[in-house]
């Protein structure tokens, strides 16, 4: 882990293993996450629990969990530099989390986005405010503020649709202190990423597994290009010039290529003459070549689930030592030890 420095922040970031990661992830969460592992002393967590919400059986659970820790290591994360682990093995996340429910108002999780939208979803179908809502789904700000404040996360890299979650744990931990007059909850800043807005799907939208409109990273060659060939586009013919600002797989085209390569591409939109079917082949041909390497050691990885379930396994007992530390300071500050 970089511990070059003990005054370094500490920066922690998770992600749920629901569905095949894509470049949404990669672009907003997977790369920035890596680029502060040079920067800060990092927790990255692979959010099981959080994905339990989704209801997925074993088998997905257990197969999108080692597709995530290979595809964070098949990019460049190094299990040297930081503590990588899974979310399940930490079992002091959730001991932090019970005693945080007692200082949490009701009030604030009625007030949490994800709630609120099941309530609206509900009143549209005419059916009980609380109808399919699970505990689960309710205290998911609670579990999320038990993972950052556990490891006393000074930052946390998230974009503008998150920054509620980042409240609510600030809340908790305010009262906390409040309660029992102490300063032991580091209060977290969000890291903003510009990115997280801008990464959008093949309809358009931001790009979401919950949408169902993502480009995956690490699928199939002809998933891939099926994914890529989904793009929504207009009804332009390949005679008519086209419009590259307002083209979505000329915004995906720039995540991959040089200025340069850009301005040839946009002289080709303006000219006319260029059908979409041709630049989504332009499209697939960049993300092939920039994910060549990490597509090998992806299916390395894969091929090999007792080396990533060794990795997750090394990250925990490292982070579960700090864990430790840190929990039997609390339960002494609140009488409990």
């Amino acid at each position: 882990m970089n511990t070059a420095k003990k005054d370094t922040p500490v920066c922690l970031t998770g992600i749920k293993p629901t569905g095949t990661p894509h470049l949404g992830n990669y672009f907003s969460a997977i790369l920035p996450a890596i680029k502060l592992s040079k920067l800060y002393r990092c927790y990255f967590f692979i959010a099981n629990y959080h994905a339990l919400n989704a209801a997925p059986n074993k088998e997905k659970l257990e197969r999108e969990t080692l597709e995530i820790a290979a595809c964070w290591l098949a990019c460049g994360l190094d299990p040297k530099e930081v503590l990588f682990y899974k979310q399940s093995d930490i079992l002091e996340i959730f001991e932090l989390m019970v005693i945080l429910t007692s200082y949490t108002p009701k009030g604030l999780m009625n007030r949490s986005h994800a709630y609120k939208a099941k309530v609206q979803e509900n009143a549209k179908l005419g059916r009980d405010a609380d109808a399919t809502v699970n505990m689960g789904l309710f205290n998911y700000p609670v579990l999320m503020a038990a993972d950052i404040l556990l490891f006393k996360a000074d930052v946390v890299p998230i974009g503008h649709d998150q920054l509620q979650h980042l409240e609510v744990t600030n809340d908790i931990a305010q009262a906390f202190n409040n309660a029992t007059q102490s300063t032991l909850l580091t209060l977290p800043r969000p890291l903003l990423s510009k990115n997280t807005e801008t990464i959008k799907g093949i309809d358009g939208r931001k790009m979401s597994k919950s949408y169902g409109n993502t480009i995956p990273i690490f699928q199939s060659k002809a998933k891939l290009r099926q994914a890529v060939m989904s793009i929504v586009t207009t009804s332009q013919t390949v005679a008519e010039p086209k419009d590259p600002d307002s083209c979505l797989i000329f915004s995906l085209y720039k995540l991959f290529s040089t200025a340069a390569e850009q301005g040839t591409l946009r002289k080709r939109y303006l000219e006319g003459g260029m059908g979409w079917g041709e630049a989504k082949e332009a499209l697939l041909e960049k993300i092939l070549s920039r994910f060549h390497k990490e597509r090998m050691r992806y299916d390395e990885f894969i091929m090999n689930p007792d080396f990533l379930q060794k990795t997750l396994a090394t990250g925990a007992k490292k982070a579960r030592e700090h864990a430790a530390l840190f929990m039997h300071e609390l339960r002494s500050t609140l009488g409990i030890a």
